[in-house]
């Protein structure tokens, strides 16, 4: 595989300046630059001359001489000089430079000489250089058939193909040569002998054969006969190698020989688009095709990514294809009609009641074929509500969340008629849904999903072909689609949440009772059942031994002490019980003074409205504040210490603020700030934990007292 190459601005060394510079390089780029000014002047001057003689010559001698307007034969000429002249600025040493620049001198000189041979004979005794714009119209102009093939073997990198190519290649040039040398030395009644034609009578007047060699026929003719499709033929192979160097291109040289490929689907198009249509546009066509290909060759070496050339080509390849297809269709329904009623009206009624009955039932119905057609080969992209509205049902029958994702991968491949579509969602512990709709190709191109400036997932779409390239021109469908596809892959990721969020709630319970029941069992029962054995046994002493019984009962009073210090704690794990005898304001105060050291200055600062709270939120607001306490003790070093509870809006917001050492950067979050944010999280809110510059740190919660989600 070859490697990719890089434009030909990057790849041609300029010339060094100074005196080591090479003499002949810097005589090649001095030449270049002359040539890159002269052969548009060049060009410009010569159709300028052209168009005066067009003008000045009579209708009638150009019908007599056989001749087409120079201005026709010249145009290309001018069209090609520009991008001619852009590459020999840009890159001097690039073969392909100084080739559009002869193609676009031969097309210019070509033109002038017809129209000079047209003017020329205009009076009886032909005009000086007659039989010079002869030659060169009807032999020298011929060589014309040798720029095709020679670009399409040069291009992208000026030389001609390595392996086993390039012995296919040179025989077709020389294949191509043929023709035109033969046309230089071929007398002319021995050409016109082959092409079945006489030339003009005017003609006679003239030396036609200026070049010509007296060759015998029998030998000449069976050569040119055979030289016309051999030289057709010669293209065959510089194709062939386009296709083959395409084929094994990569990135940057695939890029640039994508221009080509372009500019050959256009020209093709052209062509036959000027076949079909009355009033013999074929010269018109002819130059448009020459000038859009020098246009493309100088592009795809010098800026290969001034657009991109996947979408330009599948654009034109989808939209010129359609519309060569209905103007095939009209021709084709105009003839019908002109056919089946040409027998029995003359021609002028004929045209008449075949226009009005192409209007009144063909139009329509085109327009009908048109939409079908369009809509079987791009999708259902021009009926923007339908796409949606189709996605919205979709999304409704789907009964979970991974059906929602391939509701929206399917409606995105129909919308678009993309073979394939996927559609990628995170969910939370870094688990992906992938929902696809086709089969994936080897590249793929990923669109952001964003649901309120949070990337959700990805959209993926291949990154080449057609029906991909045109995705561009429907920026705005496509953002539509992709905003149903955020909602519906944050309504996934919500859902898969929620059920994740319920299985822990239900695992906590059950742990929850099985802890209480293990304290209970394990804590709390034996020593009841120690206290209820002491108890008898006291009793049973207390006739006989009543010291004995006084100790065994202080045994049972210590035990039930025990007990109920069991029972406190496990009842201080449920709710502490600091909450309902002081509030949460004095219960913090108390947390604060009891985990710091008396060095530290404690500011517990709360409005009057954090009083009333539900339940949850008190212990919440307690959890983390006592967390947060605890850090400052352990690990601040602090020296004062600011709690503040206060509502905003329709939250509580804790904020402990200390002006310790703060948090290194590179430390690693322990237990306690993740059950900060956990406990936080658990109520629809949030928690941070900040060092400011100044130093210290933040811990701040937002905990929903209305029991919604706060914003991220």
């Amino acid at each position: 595989m070859q490697a990719p190459s890089s434009p030909v601005t990057d790849r041609v060394p300029r010339p060094p300046r100074g005196d080591a510079a090479d003499p002949r390089r810097a005589r090649g780029a001095a030449a270049a630059r002359s040539a890159a000014w002269l052969v548009p002047l060049a060009c410009v001057l010569s159709f300028a001359v052209t168009l005066g003689l067009d003008v000045v010559t009579p209708a009638a001698v150009r019908e007599a001489t056989a001749n087409d307007p120079g201005w026709l034969v010249g145009l290309p000429g001018v069209l090609l000089a520009g991008p001619a002249a852009a590459l020999l600025r840009r890159a001097p040493r690039h073969p392909l430079s100084w080739v559009l620049a002869g193609t676009a001198l031969l097309w210019a000189v070509d033109g002038l000489a017809g129209a000079w041979l047209s003017w020329a004979m205009v009076p009886e005794e032909p005009r000086p250089l007659a039989s010079l714009a002869f030659w060169t119209v009807q032999r020298l102009g011929s060589w014309l058939l040798l720029g095709l093939p020679l670009l399409l073997l040069l291009y992208p990198d000026g030389r001609l193909p390595a392996g086993r190519w390039r012995l296919p290649a040179v025989a077709s040039l020389a294949c191509t040569a043929v023709l035109p040398t033969l046309l230089l030395i071929v007398p002319s009644e021995i050409a016109d002998a082959r092409a079945g034609t006489a030339l003009p009578a005017v003609y006679d007047r003239i030396d036609v054969d200026p070049t010509s060699l007296p060759l015998p026929a029998a030998v000449v003719l069976p050569l040119l006969r055979v030289a016309f499709p051999v030289a057709l033929l010669g293209v065959a192979v510089p194709l062939a190698v386009v296709v083959a160097r395409h084929r094994r291109a990569t990135g940057e040289r695939r890029r640039q020989i994508r221009w080509l490929v372009w500019a050959g689907v256009v020209d093709l198009l052209v062509m036959l688009t000027a076949l079909v249509l009355p009033g013999g546009g074929a010269s018109l066509a002819l130059t448009l095709a020459v000038a859009l290909t020098g246009g493309a060759v100088a592009v795809g070496l010098l800026r290969p990514r001034l657009v991109d050339i996947d979408r330009l080509l599948g654009g034109t390849l989808v939209y010129g294809g359609l519309a060569v297809a209905v103007v095939l269709l009209d021709l084709a329904v105009v003839a019908a009609t002109g056919t089946l009623l040409g027998d029995r009206l003359g021609q002028r009624d004929v045209a008449l009641l075949a226009l009005l009955l192409v209007t009144a039932l063909y139009v329509p119905l085109r327009a009908q074929l048109w939409r079908v057609v369009r809509r079987w080969v791009l999708g259902q992209r021009e009926d923007p509500y339908r796409v949606v509205s189709r996605l919205a049902e979709r999304l409704e029958q789907s009964p979970d969340p991974g059906g929602q994702l391939v509701a929206v991968a399917a409606t995105v491949a129909e919308a678009f008629r993309s073979p394939y579509v996927g559609v990628e969602v995170e969910h939370a512990g870094g688990d992906q849904l992938v929902a696809e709709h086709g089969t994936r190709p080897a590249q793929v191109q990923a669109l952001p999903i964003s649901y309120r400036g949070e990337e959700v997932g990805r959209l993926l779409l291949p990154r080449s072909g057609v029906r991909a390239a045109l995705l561009a021109q429907d920026e705005p469908l496509l953002a539509d689609v992709v905003r149903q596809a955020a909602a519906a892959a944050r309504a996934s990721a919500l859902a898969t949440e929620l059920q994740a969020i319920r299985e822990q709630l239900v695992t906590a319970r059950e742990e929850e009772r099985r802890r209480l029941r293990r304290d209970l069992h394990d804590g709390l029962g034996p020593s009841l059942g120690a206290v209820v054995l002491r108890i008898d046994t006291a009793r049973n002493l207390a006739g006989r031994a009543p010291e004995e019984a006084d100790r065994v009962l202080r045994q049972a009073r210590d035990d039930v002490a025990a007990a109920l210090a069991d029972v406190r704690r496990l009842v201080h794990d449920l709710r502490p019980p600091a909450l309902d005898d002081l509030g949460l304001t004095g219960a913090v105060r108390q947390q604060a003074e009891r985990l710091l050291a008396p060095r530290v200055v404690v500011q517990v600062l709360a409005g009057p409205d954090v009083d009333g709270l539900p339940a949850a939120v008190e212990v919440a607001a307690y959890r983390i504040a006592s967390e947060a306490l605890a850090n400052v003790a352990r690990h601040a070093r602090a020296a004062s210490c600011t709690v503040r509870l206060a509502r905003e809006g329709g939250a509580l917001v804790v904020t402990v603020t200390d002006d310790g050492r703060g948090i290194p950067a590179d430390a690693t979050a322990g237990v306690g700030l993740a059950s900060l944010r956990e406990r936080a999280a658990e109520l629809g809110g949030r928690g941070t934990v900040d060092c400011p510059p100044e130093g210290g740190t933040v811990v701040r919660a937002v905990l929903p007292v209305d029991g919604r989600r706060t914003g991220g």
